[in-house]
């Protein structure tokens, strides 16, 4: 029987993949109780800009140096980074269709300064789902686990930013969709799902859908 619970690593304005899987099970729980990996998904996005794919990094602390566990981890704010974050994602996307329904509700969260990474990842999460028309409960994690039971699908280290990390999901494809500088660029898969909504809307839940492939029982 297929698994009905997955968990996955905190994401800052994660891929498609990652959302499909918030999408395609019935109960979600975020890793916060692993020591925090860099490079990854948990603190980075990737957008379209005019000049191919753009990385934007939220600048973390690490409390405890390495040792730090996620859910410790805390936003430099010393920084302009939300204000420098918002001012590339708004020049990557102000000529798309969704625009501006889509600023309305992503901005806010630009303007609101969050104190712990896990928050602000959720906040923006919570907002996205929200947007397309899903319910779905986020659940943090109780204590760290290396390995799950068969019962739970872990994809805490399989969606990854770098090719050399990814692991084989047989439960998600690839579906293409109109991308901002179409005339540029050949599609750019594994990009924030900001770049779904500005250009596809409320049709991103379709596109994240035909995405999943349903696991054998």
């Amino acid at each position: 029987m297929p698994s009905e619970t997955v968990i996955l690593s905190t994401a800052y304005l994660p891929p498609i993949q990652y959302m499909a899987k918030l999408v395609s099970y019935k109960d979600v729980v975020i890793e916060i109780n692993e020591t925090y990996a860099k490079q990854s998904y948990r603190n980075r996005c990737v957008i379209l800009s005019c000049n191919g794919p753009l990385t934007l990094s939220i600048p973390v602390v690490k409390v405890n140096g390495n040792s730090t566990l996620t859910k410790d981890i805390e936003i430099d704010n010393s920084t302009n980074w939300q204000k420098n974050h918002w001012k590339a994602i708004e020049s990557a996307y102000r000529n798309s269709t969704y625009y501006d329904f889509v600023a309305d509700v992503i901005n806010p969260c630009y303007n609101r300064k969050e104190h712990l990474l896990i928050d602000f990842n959720k906040r923006l999460v919570e907002e996205v789902i929200s947007f397309i028309g899903i319910s779905k409960v986020l659940k943090n994690s109780n204590e760290f686990k290396k390995i799950y039971p068969d019962s739970v699908d872990d994809f805490r280290t399989s969606i990854h930013p770098k090719p050399q990390n990814q692991q084989l999901d047989n439960t998600f494809v690839t579906v293409k969709y109109y991308q901002v500088f179409n005339d540029r660029f050949e599609f750019r898969p594994s990009l924030s799902i900001l770049d779904l909504l500005f250009n596809e809307g409320l049709d991103a839940l379709t596109v994240i859908e035909k995405s999943i492939l349903k696991k054998a029982c």
